[in-house]
């Protein structure tokens, strides 16, 4: 298997035993990105700015190898407050345009650093 590495340095480094993106052939699958800023590696405060950070993050990796993300096909969405649900979807209307990418939506009880919602998704580059 011919994998790829992606990093960019417009998307914070991992905290952990990951990459930012993984390349395989066409298919790119992004890591779970939650609102750091990048050249803080600080948490950004609020649910509205966090939204934004990660829909930034996802878009800076998605760039990096080599696409858009006009081309993420799913993408996953982890909040620790449901309740936030319509902010993440104001968002994902700026940053995605139809026809959209599938998407899963999940309550969870805690992500890492006390973040509020985190995203990661798989994206096909054709052409």
């Amino acid at each position: 298997m011919d994998k790829t590495i992606i990093h960019t340095p417009n998307a914070p480094a991992a905290i952990g035993t990951y990459s930012q993106a993984v390349k395989v052939g066409d298919t790119v699958y992004l890591s779970g990105q939650i609102g750091l800023d990048p050249a803080t590696m600080q948490l950004v405060e609020g649910i509205d700015a966090q939204v934004i950070r990660v829909f930034e993050s996802l878009k800076a990796v998605a760039e990096a190898a080599g696409g858009s993300l006009a081309d993420v096909v799913k993408i996953n969405v982890y909040l620790t407050d449901l309740g936030n649900f319509a902010k993440v979807n104001e968002a994902m209307a700026r940053y995605f345009s139809e026809p959209f990418p599938a998407r899963a939506a999940v309550g969870v009880a805690a992500l890492p650093r006390g973040a509020l919602v985190e995203a990661d998704g798989v994206m096909v580059l054709i052409g």
